[in-house]
């Protein structure tokens, strides 16, 4: 058993390094008498094959003391009881709703009926969910029908196909990117936002395929209840990527939901402060070109983060510009609008009261790639009305408005898996500069520079991940999950940005200056966040 930092606020209690039965139940068998014995700090958990990601708040709980409450539970907890819940899964298998079945079966040397029937007659053990929403990796598949990951991902695979790769099979939630084999589909809703649990699998379950002709229709998608306060904002233009964030969606990484959330902490908190909002309130998180929002009602507000060279058109009264961390007063039929990019790449805007939408699992932030919270999980449209909360009692005020920083170092915190390279791909990491590639979005920062050689097999068998963590694919550029990131991974990660130093990299444009890292240690990281300095 291995218990790895992950970054300053998680760690990683690794039982071995392979996909096995027994492994898998002395995870949930650890994440059981966690949530029954949790220690001081303790967050969150989230099982996976052959590993627990365990989050906690480092101002509780140091690394060490954390390491050592884990290893004691570990050793004392029994392994989990491998038959759970039962769910079935009707599934029409072959032709438009499983175009890989008839090369998948080729492959094999078996007929289209012999593939259904391996892929179907055996019950399978839930051991994990991520990759997204309500995702589940389901084993193990039957040697005689193991295929390989497509070489080339779809880049849309549609909500409820069912699909194997090597010796695993899952059934996608939403419609997406993906490399699996697709053989059939079903149905079935397999995550619902405002259901309790919102996943229909559960780590353990037991899932079996039923082969049927025809699917039962789907399921109604529950009707989200509408603002009880009337509209105050009106969007005339949306921005280039303008969405609904507030202080994230901790608690439901086992249920692959990512924690969502702003990309840049303290300029949300800056601008909800300056306003008299709780640091944590829903406001609008806006990308290198913002909106156009027209007020319907008397509102005050304030920007912090980035730049965009914001101005308040106020009638007759001409265009008044916006400084950042200040709070102003807006009057019904004022137009708030944003011009050139003068630093950084993302501004928050806040306004009293907060934004309000329903919450979903417990938070109004927008996830974009499972498709809820905000307004229906996606970004701001033309002719979106908003409607706002009702404002406190605090009248706000100026608030310290972090700088934005777009160049230096940030710093990391090695592993878990940078034993998976060797020393000259630690030192081109460590000493050679990144920028910024084009395809960087809330998911993930993908750096371009020095190509980090593996050292052995370029993936892993995928376990948890917090934004942060630095994956390293097979080509060797490094990519920094980032607010919006998937919960698990399967490619080994080298490092993990300390959380005070995300931010900078949320604030970075594609192309625009260089970033190296710096190692520091655990220890230094979580005693630099306890006395407010630099590690």
């Amino acid at each position: 058993m291995r218990l790895l930092p992950v970054g300053d606020a998680a760690l990683s209690v690794e039982f071995g390094d392979a996909i096995d039965p027994a492994l898998n139940a002395r995870v949930r068998g650890l994440d059981r008498a966690l949530r029954d014995r949790p220690f001081p700090g303790f967050r969150e958990a989230a099982p996976t094959y052959r590993s627990l990601l365990v989050l906690y708040d480092p101002r509780a709980s140091r690394f060490a003391e954390a390491r050592e409450a884990l290893r004691a539970l570990a050793d004392a907890a029994p392994a989990a009881d491998l038959a759970g819940r039962l769910v079935t899964v009707p599934t029409r298998y072959g032709d438009d709703d499983g175009p890989d079945l008839a090369e998948v079966a080729h492959a094999r040397g078996l007929t289209e009926a012999e593939a259904v029937a391996a892929h179907s007659s055996p019950e399978y053990t839930a051991f994990m969910l991520g990759f997204m929403a309500g995702f589940a990796y389901l084993g193990t598949v039957a040697a005689a029908l193991e295929t390989p990951r497509r070489s080339t991902p779809r880049l849309r695979v549609p909500a409820g196909s069912v699909a194997i790769a090597g010796r695993q099979t899952g059934i996608y939630p939403v419609t997406s990117p993906g490399g699996w084999n697709l053989i059939g589909r079903t149905s079935i809703a397999l995550f619902d936002p405002l259901a309790d649990p919102p996943s229909l699998i559960q780590a353990g379950d037991r899932v079996r395929f039923v082969p049927v002709d025809e699917l039962p229709p789907p399921p109604a998608p529950t009707a989200l209840p509408s603002a009880a306060r009337p509209p105050a904002l009106e969007v005339l233009e949306p921005g280039l990527l303008t969405t609904i964030q507030d202080h994230g969606r901790p608690g439901w990484r086992r249920a692959g939901v990512s924690g969502s959330g702003p990309m840049d902490g303290p300029a949300l908190r800056a601008a909800n402060l300056a306003v008299g909002n709780a640091a944590g309130a829903a406001a609008l998180e806006c990308t290198v070109a913002g909106p156009r929002l027209r007020f319907l009602a008397t509102t005050r507000f304030a920007l912090a983060g980035g730049d965009l060279s914001a101005v308040l058109h106020r009638d007759d009264l001409g265009a008044w510009p916006v400084p950042l961390g200040a709070p102003v007063l807006a009057r019904a039929g004022n137009v708030l609008a944003f011009g050139a990019r003068r630093s950084g790449s993302r501004t928050y805007v806040a306004f009293a009261g907060g934004i309000d939408v329903p919450p979903a699992l417990g938070s109004r932030s927008t996830d974009l790639t499972a498709g809820f919270g905000g307004l229906g999980g996606r970004a701001l449209r033309g002719g979106d009305l908003i409607a706002l909360g009702r404002p406190g009692a605090g009248a706000g005020h100026d608030a310290a408005v972090p700088a934005v920083t777009v160049t230096g170092q940030v710093r990391v915190i090695l592993g878990p898996q940078d034993d998976h390279f060797g020393p000259e791909a630690l030192a081109a990491f460590l000493g050679e500069p990144y920028t910024l590639a084009a395809e960087s979005d809330r998911v993930g920062c993908r750096l371009q520079g020095p190509r980090l050689s593996h050292r052995g097999l370029t993936e892993i068998v995928t376990d948890g991940m917090v934004p942060g963590c630095i994956q390293v694919p097979p080509d060797g550029q490094p990519i920094v999950m980032m607010a919006g990131g998937p919960t698990t991974g399967g490619y080994p990660k080298i490092a993990t940005v300390v959380s005070a130093d995300l931010p900078a990299l949320a604030q970075l444009l594609p192309g625009e200056g260089r970033v190296r890292f710096r190692a520091v240690s655990v220890e230094e990281a979580q005693e630099a966040m306890r006395v407010g300095s630099d590690p």
